[in-house]
């Protein structure tokens, strides 16, 4: 394990003939979004180039639009590379199955932004005050000497635009970024639309659902205050996963707390948990101490047991 600047790592993914690119598990925009500009950068310079993510999950509908979607392959057929980068994942745990894939490699990298990432790669590019892991990939392209396509910056823009919340939580640099972004060719109004704005109608249904689960304590979290709300499977029928992230934006809007946890319901039983704060608690701790991770104000972690069960260990880790 190696700290890495993207010059380094733009050295190496230079020289490869081959790269295969791993996102993490239920993929979302920022770690599609950077492994499919990274891919057609390399692509772009000849390099032969696959990108995967763990199953079960399939990639969200929205994101199958993106440029550069054709370089994505199953998880079963992502062969080991002279260079294998893994995009926006905190652990080895987050990319599944394709873990294997990533040990067989001669020389391995990790870009990613989640301040609970320790390194696991030959050569890590880990930077927790960037907003998203395309940002960092940016920086990778720019030191590869590539121009910034306007497919290319479009799949940055996707990260950049979902994990600063419409640039609700963006730092000035982000805003920098953005414009460099739709300078290059971005539809932003077009992507804000498509990955922040659009959901079937059946999404309404599951978010009164979930809306009528919500329950609210002041007290917790040291007088901070917690929202909790509960989304049980049955409500994501025909559904599409990505669907249900959206729920803990709306649940957060609450003004009494600080701290909003939505439990999701992957299968009976299973629970994935999306932790989110506005100012005052730091999330990380919380989530780490179930095994999970993220950032200061946006993290989550799995459990198991009833509805009950679940909710109950997080608020007395509280």
């Amino acid at each position: 394990m190696t700290a890495a600047s993207a010059t380094r790592i733009a050295e190496l993914l230079s020289a490869a003939e081959r790269v295969s690119i791993i996102s993490h598990v239920r993929p979302d925009a920022d770690t599609i979004g950077s492994a499919l500009a990274l891919g057609q950068a390399l692509r772009g310079r000849g390099a032969d180039v696959a990108v995967s993510f763990p199953g079960p999950e399939p990639l969200p509908g929205s994101l199958r639009q993106l440029p550069g979607s054709e370089l994505i392959v199953s998880d079963d057929a992502l062969p080991p590379a002279p260079v294998t980068v893994v995009v926006d994942a905190a652990t080895l745990e987050r990319i599944g199955g394709l873990a294997a894939v990533f040990a067989a490699s001669d020389r391995t990298v990790c870009i990613d932004h989640h301040v609970s990432n320790e390194g696991y790669a030959d050569l890590d590019l880990i930077d927790p005050t960037a907003d998203c892991t395309a940002v960092l990939i940016l920086d990778v392209i720019d030191a590869l000497g590539t121009e910034l396509t306007a497919d290319i910056a479009t799949c940055l823009f996707a990260g950049l635009v979902t994990d600063t919340g419409s640039f609700k939580w963006a730092r000035p640099a982000s805003f920098t970024v953005a414009g460099r972004l739709t300078a290059a060719g971005v539809d932003s109004a077009y992507w804000n639309r498509i990955l922040m704005d659009s959901h079937p109608f059946d999404w309404l249904t599951m978010v009164s659902g979930v809306l009528d689960t919500a329950v609210l304590d002041e007290s917790a979290c040291g007088g901070a205050g917690l929202v909790v709300a509960v989304m049980h499977a049955d409500l994501m029928a025909g559904l599409d996963w990505e669907d249900g992230e959206s729920v803990v934006g709306i649940v957060r809007t609450a003004r009494e707390a600080d701290v909003t946890a939505v439990f999701k319901e992957s299968a009976p039983g299973h629970w994935n948990v999306s932790l989110r704060s506005k100012a005052a608690v730091d999330l990380v701790p919380i989530a780490a101490a179930f095994g999970g991770g993220g950032h200061t104000r946006a993290a989550g972690y799995s459990d198991a047991g009833s509805a009950d069960e679940v909710v109950a260990r997080l608020r007395e880790a509280l």
